[in-house]
């Protein structure tokens, strides 16, 4: 019993990213890419560990596949 409630919590707690009516296609490739940038034009503009920014880094993180997010995928673009 106690297990169930843990995983119910989880569940509601498990969030991604609002729609975004600029990415309409189920590809969501740009979309991640785009939460990517927007975080880092964020750290850029308010520093490193701004809470402004947190709201990007966990949109892209539930966006990008988890590979990508641990690897130097986005290295190239920086």
């Amino acid at each position: 019993m106690f297990m169930l409630q843990l995983v119910q919590i989880w569940i509601d707690t498990l969030k991604t990213a609002p729609a975004d009516f600029r990415f309409p296609t189920t590809n969501q490739t740009r979309h991640c890419f785009t939460r990517y940038i927007e975080y880092h034009k964020c750290v850029a503009a308010k520093g490193e560990g701004a809470p402004e920014c947190d709201k990007f880094a966990k949109h892209y993180r539930s966006l990008c596949p988890g590979e990508w997010v641990r690897s130097c995928a986005f290295s190239c673009f920086n």
